[in-house]
């Protein structure tokens, strides 16, 4: 069985995209937030990153072809803006951590 066609695979891929996306649409309001409302929108978004970290490791350590390419893939996309995905997921942390001191936390 490819790594795809796992309905496992499929369906956290696909949890992870829609979560992904409404985030990013209440992103758009963070600065209405009130203090709370910020701290738990960085919570999820922590959450998040982790979440995608673990998906990303399954692709690297996944010996199925078209996961690999799809690792490849990210590479040649990031690095297309001199990112690899590790900095990728460090600057993401930074600035989760910026946010979180301008909260004071």
């Amino acid at each position: 069985m490819g790594f795809f066609d796992s309905d496992i695979v499929q369906q956290e891929a696909k949890q992870l995209f829609e979560d992904y996306q409404a985030l990013m649409k209440l992103g758009n309001s963070y600065g209405k937030f009130d203090l709370e409302g910020k701290k738990l929108f960085i919570e999820k978004m922590e959450a998040m990153m982790e979440r995608y970290r673990i998906f990303m490791k399954r692709f690297e350590l996944s010996e199925d072809f078209m996961a690999q390419m799809t690792v490849e893939q990210l590479k040649t996309q990031l690095n297309q803006f001199g990112v690899t995905p590790q900095q990728m997921f460090d600057q993401m942390q930074l600035t989760l951590e910026r946010m979180k001191s301008e909260l004071g936390q």
